[in-house]
């Protein structure tokens, strides 16, 4: 993977690890990173950036949390999918959430979303 041009503002109340998924977020949407591609080590992401590993790996998790990056062993961490999927993924966990606030389980919402036509 080339390099991904990222910036934070340390001005901008938003907490540094949201902004480097934030930053991560857009590397991907403008094709500086695609499927595939393997991010750089969080130390190398973390000296870039100005801020401390942890946060890094805060950022990262929140990504893989959405489905945006893969943590594989040997392989370090790849990018999995598109910001569409992650916001598509996220509002499945939404989704996902409402239906076990009403009492349906998964198989009873796989089997309302298979009936959309």
């Amino acid at each position: 993977m080339g390099s991904m041009d990222l910036h934070i503002d340390r001005g901008d109340p938003l907490p540094l690890a949201e902004q480097v998924a934030a930053e991560i977020r857009r590397a991907i949407a403008e094709g500086e990173a695609g499927p595939g591609d393997r991010l750089p080590l969080a130390k190398d992401l973390a000296a870039v950036l100005g801020v401390n590993k942890n946060t890094v790996f805060r950022a990262l998790h929140l990504l893989r949390d959405e489905g945006l990056l893969e943590f594989r062993r040997g392989h370090g961490i790849t990018v999995a999918g598109t910001p569409d999927k992650s916001a598509l993924v996220a509002q499945v966990r939404d989704l996902v959430r409402s239906a076990r606030r009403y009492g349906y389980r998964k198989s009873e919402l796989i089997a309302m979303i298979e009936a959309v036509r």
